[in-house]
């Protein structure tokens, strides 16, 4: 029985150092994103052609 508790200790102490790189990682910036930034002007302008192919062919049908 107190292997469990060895062992429960041990993990939750793992979680907790994990559980810290997680943050400090965050913090710093790890997870910003550059790169859909440098590439939305992109998939917008597709966007905006869409609309304005629908709104023109719906003035055609008219």
């Amino acid at each position: 029985m107190s292997v469990i508790y060895v062992l429960l200790a041990i993990s939750i102490i793992i979680a907790i150092v994990f559980f810290i790189g997680f943050i400090k990682a965050v913090k710093s910036g790890q997870y910003d994103d550059d790169y859909t930034p440098s590439v939305r002007m992109l998939f917008e302008d597709e966007l905006v052609k869409n609309k304005t192919n629908k709104s023109i062919k719906n003035q055609k049908s008219n």
